[in-house]
């Protein structure tokens, strides 16, 4: 399976109690989703897993994962990344896109001028900030994904157009 054919759903956070759950952090819109998507696998595929989420707790979900019935075992997997195959995912509208379909796209601005290349998105609460990387600078332009800053996204051209701020 190509890495394009499989996308980032959510992640280990640790373990919860002793009897082998896991603290889950979804990526989903809808956070208990994350078991429709099963078998999930670990980002070189080597594992696979099935989710049966068992509640809400701070901070995501406690779930119960094949292969996993101790603390130990769930400690072992804490920061592991959890991967769905790309066509058990719904489809989205055409103004929402996968993280994975962005990173690595390049970035022109409006008069079609090379600005870098999507590295990373990254949401702390506010929204969603892209951060672009540029061939000779040190440091990451980062831009909110609003539609003012990024009006064009061209999954099918393979490019993002963006409208950078004037420089003061």
């Amino acid at each position: 399976m190509a890495a394009n054919d499989k996308v980032c759903v959510g992640a280990i956070a640790g373990a919860f109690g002793v009897h082998g759950e896991v603290r889950l952090k979804s990526f989903c819109a809808d956070p208990a989703a994350i078991a429709d998507y099963a078998p999930l696998t670990s980002e070189d595929g080597k594992r696979s897993f099935t989710v049966k989420i068992t509640r809400a707790v701070a901070g995501g979900l406690a779930a119960r994962m094949t292969g996993i019935a101790t603390k130990e075992q769930a400690d072992e997997l804490k920061g592991a990344t959890l991967w769905a195959e790309r066509q058990k995912l719904p489809s989205l509208p055409d103004d929402e896109f996968y993280h994975a379909d962005l990173i690595g796209l390049p970035v022109l601005d409006t008069g079609g001028a090379p600005v870098g290349t999507v590295h990373a998105i990254h949401n702390h609460g506010a929204g969603d900030i892209l951060e672009i990387l540029a061939p000779g600078q040190r440091n990451a332009l980062l831009l909110p994904f609003t539609r003012a800053a990024v009006p064009t996204v061209d999954l099918t051209a393979g490019r993002i157009i963006v409208d950078l701020p004037e420089e003061t």
